[in-house]
């Protein structure tokens, strides 16, 4: 019998990132490769890399000379990069450390098999195109194996807008929605390996128009079908541009009662001549009244954002733009950050406003998005929700999981197993978490 190889993989990221390392260890169990967890005893170590942060290349390279002692005591080991540091870098990668054996971009994980062929005979790898074939119609199909209650299903890939910050379509190529049959196919699979909930994933994800039995279908009507499928209960999709919020999506959220009362729609910026500079498309106005039209579908909707401060010209004037309008949508989540030039985009060549300056915003935002976060978790205290039991809690009898709004829910003295959806009432608000007992 085979000793299986040992496959280590580590993600830097986005969902996305999350949901293709997932692919890549399946791709590469039907080369008889098992996931480990740790990197010392691993046959093959794969970084599969995010290039949204600032000098995300530069950490990658930092961690592939940590990386380096293993193989000096493991001739046969293989160093892979995958991601979006190996679309951008490409075979600079292995100029600068020659360690690495293989090099791929994330549209040609579906290639790993033979590439993996390939470094085994002693070769080099490096595949950083963006082929015409469908990488998910030429992947195995996922293994019948259990799964947690709640997965990453991604529905497209890429993005057109081209913000003036953002290396997504420089990385993950034009837009591209996978057909809707495939969808629904491989969200049946999950749900028969244990998944009650699914979160669809596309850089922009609400721009999704794939092809179905009776033309292109949207991500409304995708949403809608999953809805149909018997077993899977909970239905979310991150993340959203607001130019493409159609009004059937918008409905779709009153009218679909799988699809979750929690959406993640980034603005950025509140200010108007910071949001044409970013090259969003959209103003703080149209942002604020998609909001409206979507409180009015779904009253209780739990909105999420993210937001950039610093930016290249950014005012103080600009700055209390987006103050004012994070006062007026009151986030129950958003994710704030200060600019950083991602080398390659428009933005990259812009004067930065002072370090002091742009760190002092960021504090004063996230203090105001905190205050608010605090205020709405407070306000679910005496509610009944209902909550997916993910795993079990720290505390002997405690289970966690997540309520319909997103919110991480630990349960004292639970009745129920991992993938169940229980009523519980709410009983405090923790830092970042509900206390909750279980309705019986």
């Amino acid at each position: 019998m085979t000793t299986p190889k040992k496959l280590f993989i580590k993600t830097y990221g986005c969902q996305m990132n999350v949901y293709d390392s997932e692919r890549m260890v399946e791709a590469l169990g039907g080369e008889g490769y098992v996931e480990t967890k740790t990197a010392d005893d691993a046959d093959m170590i794969l970084l599969n890399t995010c290039h949204i942060r600032e000098k995300a290349a530069e950490k990658v390279y930092s961690e592939l000379g940590r990386l380096k002692p293993l193989k000096a005591l493991n001739p046969d080991l293989k160093i892979g990069v995958a991601g979006c540091v190996a679309q951008a870098e490409g075979e600079e990668i292995m100029r600068r450390q020659p360690a690495v054996d293989l090099v791929v971009g994330p549209q040609s994980y579906h290639r790993l098999p033979q590439m993996e062929a390939k470094v085994r005979k002693g070769e080099t790898a490096l595949d950083t195109d963006f082929p015409e074939e469908d990488k998910f119609e030429h992947l195995k199909s996922r293994p019948q194996t259990k799964r947690a209650p709640a997965a990453f299903l991604t529905v497209q890939e890429g993005c057109d807008k081209f913000c003036a910050f953002c290396v997504v379509p420089y990385t993950r190529g034009a837009e591209v929605s996978r057909p809707a049959t495939r969808v629904l196919d491989e969200a049946r699979a999950l749900v028969d390996r244990g998944v009650r909930e699914v979160t669809l994933l596309g850089q922009n994800v609400n721009a999704y128009h794939g092809a179905g039995p009776k033309g292109d279908m949207t991500l409304a009507g995708l949403v809608r079908e999953l809805a149909k499928i018997d077993g899977l209960d909970r239905i979310r999709y991150t993340t959203s541009h607001p130019n493409d919020m159609e009004d059937d999506l918008i409905a779709a959220h009153g009218e679909v009662e799988a699809l979750m009362p929690y959406l993640h729609l980034p603005v950025q910026s509140g200010s108007d001549h910071i949001l044409k500079r970013m090259n969003r498309s959209h103003t703080a106005e149209s942002y604020l009244r998609l909001i409206e039209r979507i409180r009015a579908a779904r009253p209780d909707i739990l909105m999420s954002g993210d937001f950039i401060v610093g930016f290249p010209e950014e005012s103080d004037a600009d700055f209390e733009a987006t103050m004012d309008l994070v006062r007026e949508v009151r986030y129950g989540y958003a994710y704030s950050f200060k600019y950083s030039t991602r080398p390659g985009t428009p933005a990259a060549e812009r004067a930065l406003i002072p370090d002091d300056v742009a760190n002092d915003r960021l504090q004063r935002l996230q203090a105001l998005i905190t205050q608010h976060q605090k205020e709405i978790q407070q306000s679910m205290v005496g509610r009944e929700l209902s909550v997916l039991v993910e795993k079990s809690g720290r505390n002997p009898g405690q289970m966690l999981g997540k309520s319909e709004y997103l919110h991480a829910v630990h349960i004292d003295d639970a009745q129920a197993q991992i993938g169940d959806i229980v009523p519980v009432k709410i009983v405090k608000s923790m830092t970042n978490s509900l206390t909750a007992r279980q309705i019986r």
